[in-house]
Order: structure tokens, then sequence, then C-alpha cells
């Protein structure tokens, strides 16, 4: 880890407090060369002067809007504990009446359910997980260094008992480990347990290009080691999808349907435009809103 003094923080309605990042998650597409990392993912940056510089961000926008984090590295890496970075830029958020759109994959985001609860009374709150699996074995494999799903379930939950609207990233779906009509019932057991508002997802599979491609490659030949699933899978990637961006499950169109219906059966929201649209909206009057 290491810090710097950043010269912005908005662009231009979402910041990224750290970059880099210790989940170890094997498919993260933020290792891809293209985003042009000069230290190792791992070595966090911290934007040391985060909260002073969205404190004058704030105050000289003339509108109200939400403020996206999670996006490019998670706000609640475990240096997180220490530093508290996330819970001052969450203060200075709600002392100027703006909301937020938190994307995490972390439990640490409890210790701040006090203030995104506040946020969401008086403006708009939404807090977003990623869950993958419904297996904790095979999350602790392909997201190592973070809890595992069942934790993020109880995340979740916590969140809808202080009344804070969530969404799930169903994504991604890995084509060979996770791909499976098993899985989705899972994870959606889990979403509709918790009162999800919406799922975002992009199709039944996962992205892979230069700087990602070789990282996951390299776990799952570690991960051969140690699970049989993995066995030969590097080689069956290779041979299915060449160098293809796009990596989709073979039974992409049939597990989507099977989403789908469940979404469509327990009332959440499924997509990716709308929904997005749906946590940028910034709501004009907050207080008159939760009247109805």
């Amino acid at each position: 880890m290491h810090f710097t003094d950043a010269k912005s923080i908005l662009t231009p309605r979402s910041m990224n407090i750290y970059r880099g990042c210790t989940h170890g998650c094997i498919y993260c597409d933020a290792r891809s060369s293209c985003y042009q990392f000069k230290h190792a993912f791992e070595d966090i940056e911290v934007k040391r002067n985060a909260a002073e510089l969205l404190e004058e961000a704030l105050r000289k926008k003339r509108r109200h809007c939400m403020i996206g984090t999670g996006s490019m590295g998670d706000p609640y890496i475990p240096a997180e504990k220490e530093l508290c970075l996330m819970r001052r830029c969450l203060e200075i958020i709600d002392r100027h009446g703006f909301g937020v759109t938190v994307q995490t994959k972390s439990d640490l985001v409890l210790r701040d359910l006090d203030i995104l609860a506040h946020i969401n009374r008086t403006a708009k709150a939404v807090v977003q997980m990623t869950l993958t699996t419904a297996d904790d074995g095979l999350c602790r494999i392909i997201e190592p260094g973070v809890c595992p799903t069942s934790r993020r379930f109880e995340v979740l939950c916590a969140c809808r008992e202080k009344g804070i609207p969530t969404v799930v990233w169903f994504s991604p779906l890995l084509p060979f480990i996770n791909d499976t009509p098993e899985n989705i019932d899972g994870i959606m057991d889990y979403c509709i347990r918790a009162g999800v508002k919406a799922i975002i997802c992009f199709g039944i599979g996962l992205t892979l290009r230069e700087g990602n491609r070789e990282y996951f490659y390299a776990a799952l030949d570690k991960a051969a080691a140690r699970d049989k699933r993995f066995l030969g899978l590097k080689d069956r990637y290779i041979r299915t999808y060449g160098n293809s961006y796009i990596v989709s499950s073979p039974d992409d169109r049939a597990l989507m349907s099977r989403l789908s219906r469940a979404c469509r059966e327990n009332g959440i929201m499924l997509g990716t435009d709308s929904v997005f649209k749906w946590m940028e909206e910034f709501p004009e009057d907050p207080l008159q809103m939760q009247l109805f």
C-alpha cells in the first residue's frame, strides 16, 4: 500500500478512493492492461486527500446528484478499517445532501450502515453487492480475499432491515465452473430472501482481455492443484474461446431465461441500463417519495 495526493476525486459523479485491490478475485477485469496501472495491483494506491477533494467538489456542484463509488476499486478494502477514508467521504456526502451508490464485496460496509441509512432517509443510498456463487467453498477459490457469499447475504439482509435498497451484481458466471442451474437458483434464493431491489447481469459469462486473461489462466492452474473441478480448465478455455473478449457460457440463453423468470416471479428488477438509470436517479423530494 502506498499513499498519493490526488488532483481530483470525481469523474464526474463517481469516485475511487483506492486504486488496486487485495480481494484476489481470479476474474477481475480491473487487472486489464487498458487501465494502465503503474504499480502492482495488490500495492493499493490510497488517495489520502480524497475527503478534502470531495468536500471541495460537492461544495461547487449546483445540483444534488448520486455519487457512485467502487467501480474500479472496492472502497472497503481491509485497510479501510483503520484509514476510515470511505466513512469520512460518506459523512461529507451526507452533510451536503447528496445520494450515494456503493459497490463492494466486503462486510466492512456494515460499519457504515448508520450513515448510509441517514443518507437514504434524506436523499438516496444504494448498496451493490457481487454474488457469483452460492457455494462458499468455491467462493474461497475464485474470490479468496473477501468474505464468502453467505456473509454477503447477511450484509444484504442487514441493509434491508435498515431500509437501504440493494442491487446484486450477478456477474461473472464462469463457464464450466459456476454456470449451472443449481448456482443460478442458489444465488436467486439469496436475492429473494434478502429482498434485493434489482439484479445487474450482462449475460452468463465473463470478459477476458490482456492483463486479466493471463492472471485468470494462472489462477485456474493453481486452483487445479486444490480442486478437481479446475483440472484441464485452462486448456478448455483456450480451445473454446481463444483470445475472445466476451466469454459466454454455452448455456447462456437457457440460464438467462431461468434468471429472468425467477426475477419476474419475485418482483426483482433485472437488467443493465434500466438498473443503472434507477440507481443514478436522484429523488427531487426524498421525504415525500417515502410517504408514497
